[in-house]
């Protein structure tokens, strides 16, 4: 664990990152069942940007789902937490690092289904897609849109 940090502490001066930044990566916990491979590559995603991800195969991702307070219809293949809100599907880390900063009082962010050209899900084709914020009381709002 030490040898761990020290390495990290080391690319971290080496690429001109501050260490500090590096300790204070948000921790995302993600819940995803163990065959989905779009949602390791969410995850990849997310390390890429800067996050510190904690992975749990579960049998019903639904599950978390429902106890971060985002409505069925919004569902996708994983649920992440992270400081208190829920991330529902293929959102953005960038999306995810705005709402982190702004915390506004909503139960978290959702891209329903699994629309292509979304991180994990990329390919050949790039569907548009919106970042749904999901307010207290479970109505949504539009947060970013891709096209």
């Amino acid at each position: 664990m030490i040898r761990r940090l020290l390495s990290r502490a080391s690319l971290a001066v080496a690429l001109g990152v501050p260490v500090a930044a590096l300790a204070a990566a948000p921790v995302i916990a993600v819940f995803k069942s163990e065959s989905c491979g779009c949602c390791s590559v969410w995850v990849e995603h997310l390390k890429a940007n800067g996050f510190a991800t904690r992975v749990a195969n579960v049998d019903n991702p639904s599950d978390y789902r429902e106890r971060g307070g985002i409505p069925n219809q919004l569902g996708s293949c994983h649920t992440g937490m992270v400081q208190g809100y829920a991330i529902e599907g293929h959102v953005p880390a960038s999306d995810i690092k705005r709402l982190l900063n702004e915390k506004p009082k909503a139960k978290g962010l959702a891209v329903p289904a699994m629309p292509l050209g979304s991180p994990g899900m990329e390919g050949p084709r790039k569907d548009p897609f919106d970042v749904l914020l999901v307010n207290a009381n479970g109505s949504t709002s539009a947060y970013k849109r891709y096209n």
